[in-house]
């Protein structure tokens, strides 16, 4: 995960002292690769004992870590396409600059999922969902569809997947899970009552709990096993739930495709699924 987006992240949840100094590194990385601890204390008003200790809270030994992980974030930073506007769509925009700002919405919130979410944690995931016996999809509002056009993948890979838009349904379906199986739960905000309780409920059922939430620390992530984060432009209001719908996807997607190439019987199921479907798009006889 990007040391940017995770500072950002725990931002609001961070005491005073350790907020300030991080707002800076958000507001000025580049500045700060070029501070040593006791200025980067200065400009924010801080001792360097201060700067040290929120280092090692964001898990490294020290400054000269943190340094090395916000420079790599750095280069790793995707920069939107010449001509390509990212921001707040306005009543006022027309219609090719609210294209323009829909589009760099959403490839920046899939670029950035991406990114954040490293290969071991993905490893994990991939290994949860090809070992279950039963898997249990899990969400509420547009995380239900997003559920529901995954759980539809799954079947066709020749997997017991169990989905319904309704939560007592889940609740319900929930209620069964045992040590075999799997609840994938999906939830931006990761406060979902619905789904929080789905999620505690399979966890004391010692099911397996994958998460896929958004980078701030929250209740769905704290009850799971396998954390997966998404990246959704929350501050931009009229595209912010369907950029974080985008960023599930994308992240449903890239889970599938890597299962497909797992399961060494996936083509075979893939295609008796269309040879399925096919009958029912096919040209009525006369």
């Amino acid at each position: 995960m990007s040391i940017l987006k995770k500072i950002s992240a725990q931002l609001e949840t961070m005491a005073p002292a350790d907020r300030q100094i991080g707002q800076f590194i958000i507001d000025n990385p580049d500045q700060m690769l070029r501070l040593s601890s006791a200025a980067l204390a200065v400009e924010t008003g801080r001792s360097q004992s201060s700067v040290v200790k929120f280092s090692q809270k964001l898990g490294y030994a020290g400054y000269q870590e943190l340094k090395l992980a916000v420079s790599e974030a750095k280069a790793q930073e995707w920069q939107a396409p010449a001509g390509m506007i990212h921001g707040t769509i306005e009543v006022g925009d027309g219609y090719l600059t609210i294209l323009q700002k829909l589009l760099g919405s959403k490839m920046q919130a899939m670029q950035q999922t991406i990114s954040v979410n490293n290969e071991a944690d993905i490893e994990k995931a991939l290994e949860a969902l090809h070992d279950a016996r039963r898997i249990h999809l899990a969400g509420v509002g547009a995380s239900s569809l997003v559920a529901r056009d995954f759980s539809y993948k799954l079947m066709k890979l020749g997997r017991n997947v169990l989905h319904d838009s309704d939560s007592h349904v889940q609740m319900a379906n929930a209620s069964t899970l045992g040590p075999d199986d799997l609840l994938f739960a999906l939830s931006y905000s990761g406060a979902s009552i619905e789904t929080l309780r789905i999620a505690e409920l399979a966890s004391q059922r010692q099911a397996t709990v994958i998460a896929v939430t958004g980078l701030q620390d929250n209740p769905l992530s704290r009850v799971a096993d396998i954390c997966l984060h998404t990246v959704g432009d929350e501050d931009r209001v009229r595209s912010s739930s369907i950029t974080a719908r985008d960023a599930q996807l994308m992240l449903t997607d890239l889970l599938f495709i890597l299962l497909v190439q797992r399961q060494p019987d996936a083509n075979d199921y893939v295609h008796n699924s269309e040879t399925a479907v096919s009958v029912l798009k096919a040209k009525r006889l006369s």
